[in-house]
């Protein structure tokens, strides 16, 4: 059937967002995940969740078809799952490119040479983010952590300066933020204050550090956006974290209110 101006309709997103969720080592990443309602945690090698969060877990997840395996079922079959935790998106990384090398029949993915190995990894991360799609359209929360990074940025409009980003390379980053509802940066409240310490000599020193903020719109350090109109940044408080942040998903809240009436 063509689409034609006679068949106009509203529409408005009624699935839970996808997050993409980084910050700064050890500051609460998968604490403030396990947040979300029910969650299954998907762990690549290497990555656990805190001593004091517990986690339901198929198993670590070693190869790319395990996790869309994984993925297959939560769509197909019936689970009381509500959110997919993946733990971590640069730990997912190294899986999507031996996928890529043994589509191409290489070793390497810089064997193919030029940056083609990862413009062909293109294919398994949109093939992935299809699937994040699905789970978020079937009524699931979607979490991806990462870890981040410090880059150069180049402003067309300001002089260079650094910033906090995703730790994953810069086609797959660019890919992972596009289809993501929130991409959140965590990290503490820092207040930089100067101090005289000699005749007309001053030195900055930091103060703060402990209260934790989830930055939701993107700042000079940092990448982030969100679809919600959210604040900045919200303060995040253990055990508090998911309720702070639903509060701007009404979608998000609304299917929570008819899966309890159901």
């Amino acid at each position: 059937m063509a689409i034609s101006l006679s068949s106009l309709k509203s529409t408005k997103r009624t699935s839970p967002p996808v997050v993409l969720l980084y910050g700064v080592d050890g500051i609460g990443k998968t604490s403030l995940a396990a947040e979300f309602p029910s969650p299954i945690y998907l762990a690549t090698e290497g990555e656990r969740p805190p001593s004091d969060v517990e986690l339901v877990t198929p198993g670590t997840i070693e190869t790319f078809d395990d996790l869309l395996n994984v993925f297959d079922e939560l769509l197909t079959q019936d689970h009381d799952r509500r959110t997919v935790i993946v733990d971590s998106i640069d730990g997912l990384e190294p899986l999507v490119w031996s996928a890529t090398c043994a589509r191409l029949g290489v070793t390497s993915i810089e064997e193919p040479g030029f940056g083609r190995g990862y413009m062909e990894a293109d294919r398994e991360w949109n093939e992935h983010l299809a699937a994040v799609a699905a789970l978020s359209n079937a009524g699931m929360y979607v979490v991806q952590l990462a870890h981040p990074e410090i880059i150069r940025f180049d402003s067309p409009t300001t002089d260079p300066y650094s910033r906090y980003q995703p730790k994953i390379h810069k086609r797959a980053n660019a890919l992972v933020r596009e289809k993501s509802d929130v991409v959140a940066f965590m990290n503490y409240r820092v207040t930089i204050k100067e101090k005289e310490v000699a005749r007309q000599t001053k030195v900055a020193h930091a103060e703060g550090g402990k209260e934790r903020q989830v930055h939701v719109n993107e700042g000079p350090g940092f990448m982030a956006k969100n679809r919600y109109s959210m604040p900045d940044a919200i303060a995040y408080r253990k055990g508090q974290g998911f309720t702070e942040l639903s509060k701007y998903w009404p979608t998000a809240n609304d299917n929570d209110q008819k899966r309890k009436a159901a």
